[in-house]
């Protein structure tokens, strides 16, 4: 048993880097929406390519697991060579149904009758995804990568290939508009800058050696076996933008709020997609009772910064970054002001079930995983008749978030609740870790 106690620091230095990491991925993301936001018909453009990857993120989802199942069982090359199976074989899997979303009927479908969206928005959505259909492969290679580089407990190379992978998006970008034309040209760019962060992540793992656990290698049965559920959850995350898309695209103000979820997401990936992170950073250092409690109140100090800063863009700098760096116009950055101000009790809800996703994945009970995001999206299937049996006469962004932060707090509470049971009937201790309070 590892007796040396963790500490604020400790967990600043693993949790900081992959922090950065986020919001630097989150500001490429801005950085299309700002230059989509800059063309012509901006309005559809955005509703476009936010509808392009809510349906990229759900299909392609299965894969943004990768990063933690290689933390979790690769040990050495016999591992690594289960896990690199695993990676290609969900990456053809989810090729195949952008594929299907892209060319085939299917595609029309999903967006004109699932979905609802206006013909317009639908073109630019599948125009996005034909391109598109090759992103699994770099992001899944990307995550076991990744993994490998985070265990080594190199987390600064992380967001150093992220930073690169910015740096590079400007001149996608650039190229995209010379090529392309409309959703597509976001397509183009996030390809290529997310095709080099691979390719630098790929040269960081190639380099570090990975320190050596006291565990057995793993087969690829084995890696299957606990990927799957992990797999299948991370799908069922993004069920819940995508039904909340399909809800308010049939409200009155559908295209606007789309547009707006779309821009609000952005925000929400800067300022609270960090705490996902909060998963990886559990299960690499807490060893001992001690060390979850030091990471509760880490994530607390943590989620009211990210409050903090999202209540000021939503009013004192709404204009500054709302509209002279995001180009958002007076109306839409009056439309979005109050849900943004909702949105500041997302990072901790956030933080908090990435905490209990951390406990669970480490005493190897991924299938309550898989639970748990089902039921969200069983609750977004249950209020969807009621939300448009029965109209309020909010905007539709208002609704969405409404939705967002309800998926979350079902999510929490129900994995909160599981592990209280487990705990009280069988004593459960989960992996490299003393009991956890």
């Amino acid at each position: 048993m590892n007796n040396v106690r963790l500490t604020q620091k400790d967990v600043a230095l693993f949790f900081f880097p992959l922090l950065l990491n986020v919001q630097l991925m989150s500001v490429s993301h801005s950085i299309i929406n700002a230059g989509l936001a800059r063309l012509d018909n901006a309005v559809v453009v955005l509703a476009g390519f936010s509808v392009a990857m809510v349906l990229h993120l759900f299909v392609a989802s299965p894969s943004y697991q990768n990063h933690t199942i290689t933390i979790a069982m690769v040990r050495g090359r016999k591992s690594l060579i289960g896990m690199t199976l695993f990676v290609f074989l969900i990456a053809t899997w989810v090729s195949i149904l952008l594929a299907l979303l892209a060319f085939s009927p299917v595609g029309t479908f999903v967006l004109d009758h699932m979905l609802g969206v206006s013909p317009e928005v639908a073109k630019g959505a599948r125009e996005s995804l034909e391109l598109l259909v090759f992103l699994p492969f770099m992001t899944g290679f990307r995550g076991l990568f990744q993994g490998l580089v985070i265990r080594a407990r190199r987390t600064s190379l992380v967001s150093f290939a992220t930073a690169i992978r910015i740096a590079m998006l400007f001149a996608y970008l650039w190229l995209g508009q010379r090529w392309f034309a409309g959703t597509q040209v976001a397509a183009f760019a996030l390809l290529g800058c997310v095709g080099t962060e691979t390719l630098v992540m790929a040269f960081f793992a190639w380099r570090i050696k990975s320190p050596k656990g006291d565990d057995e290698e793993k087969s690829f049965t084995e890696i299957l076996r606990y990927g799957l559920p992990l797999a299948y959850s991370s799908g069922m995350q993004q069920t819940v933008p995508l039904l909340i898309n399909a809800i308010i695209s049939r409200l009155p103000d559908g295209t606007l709020a789309l547009a707006a979820f779309g821009v609000v997401r952005g925000f929400l990936f800067l300022l609270a997609g960090p705490m996902r992170n909060m998963q990886q950073t559990y299960l690499t250092l807490v060893r001992q009772e001690t060390d979850s409690a030091v990471l509760s109140r880490f994530l607390v100090k943590v989620s009211f910064g990210m409050a903090l800063v999202m209540l000021l863009v939503a009013w004192p700098l709404n204009s500054p970054v709302l509209g002279a760096i995001m180009g958002l116009d007076m109306t839409m950055r009056i439309y979005i002001a109050w849900p943004l101000t909702a949105c500041a009790f997302f990072p901790l809800l956030y933080g908090f079930s990435n905490l209990l996703r951390g406990w669970f994945a480490g005493a190897h009970l991924t299938t309550r995983l898989g639970r748990s995001t089902g039921y969200k999206a069983l609750l977004m299937v249950a209020l969807w008749p009621v939300i448009l049996a029965f109209p309020l006469p909010i905007p539709g962004i208002a609704v969405a978030i409404f939705l967002l932060l309800a998926a979350e707090l079902c999510e929490a509470g129900y994995l909160y609740r599981q592990r209280k049971q487990l705990l009280k009937s069988h004593g459960l201790v989960p992996l490299g870790a003393n009991k956890v309070k």
